[in-house]
């Protein structure tokens, strides 16, 4: 077995990555709840993604912050409703791609551990443990639970001691955003870069993403010929 492990990105890579227009929606709904202008409070929400991942302030004191910066007053009841929002937003975001169970599953079934690390907010930490991808990972590294992001080889180095597994023997899959891939080799794990063809248009979300030279597959069930 050439791999004791393989860890996997999330977004993009485990489920689908939403499109900026879902992403705009979205922010547009928020912003309606909130009672705000979408533009000032957009540019705000968007210069504080970091705070999110990290965990350094719950989502809904970071959304009245903003709201009192625009010079909004906001009621608890209205940041209750704009969490929903961000909730309901993100639980629909988790759905696995197609090929995603099987292909963990027949990871699993062949002896390898199954590992995630995922840039994201509280209500992904919240929402995991209900996705049907949480019983076929060993360990997920949410850095949001943890308070470090990709690229910081902290993360991958915490993500291989609660597997058990040294780097060299991992493979990791992405989709290129945080410079993950990047920041994997740097650490020893063999990395790969997945694309699929619905997720080549301008219109994906992805931060900080990175030029990638080398593997690259563009379905998941194509990581069983790798391993």
């Amino acid at each position: 077995m050439k791999y004791d492990a393989v860890i996997f990105d999330l977004f993009g890579t485990l489920v689908d990555i939403f499109s900026l227009e879902e992403y705009r929606v979205f922010l547009n709904d928020l912003c309606a709840v909130l009672g705000v202008a979408p533009a000032g409070y957009i540019k705000l929400w968007d210069e504080t993604a970091d705070e999110r991942a990290l965990g350094r302030v719950p989502v809904a004191e970071q959304m009245g912050t903003l709201c009192r910066e625009l010079g909004v007053a906001v009621s608890t009841a209205q940041l209750e409703r704009a969490v929903e929002v961000r909730v309901d937003f993100v639980r629909g975001a988790l759905e696995p791609r197609a090929d995603a169970v099987e292909t963990l599953t027949r990871l699993k079934a062949a002896g390898h551990k199954i590992g995630v690390i995922s840039d994201c907010s509280e209500e992904v930490v919240r929402a995991w443990p209900d996705t049907p991808l949480a019983p076929l990972v060993d360990e997920a590294v949410l850095s949001a639970a943890v308070g470090m992001r990709k690229p910081d080889p902290r993360v991958y180095y915490l993500a291989c001691e609660r597997l058990g597994v040294a780097p060299a023997k991992c493979l990791y899959v992405g989709d290129g955003g945080s410079r993950e891939l990047s920041g994997a080799a740097a650490v020893g794990m063999e990395a790969v870069l997945i694309r699929a063809p619905e997720d080549q248009g301008d219109d994906a979300f992805r931060r900080d993403a990175e030029e990638w030279e080398g593997a690259k597959v563009s379905a998941l069930k194509e990581i069983l010929t790798l391993v």
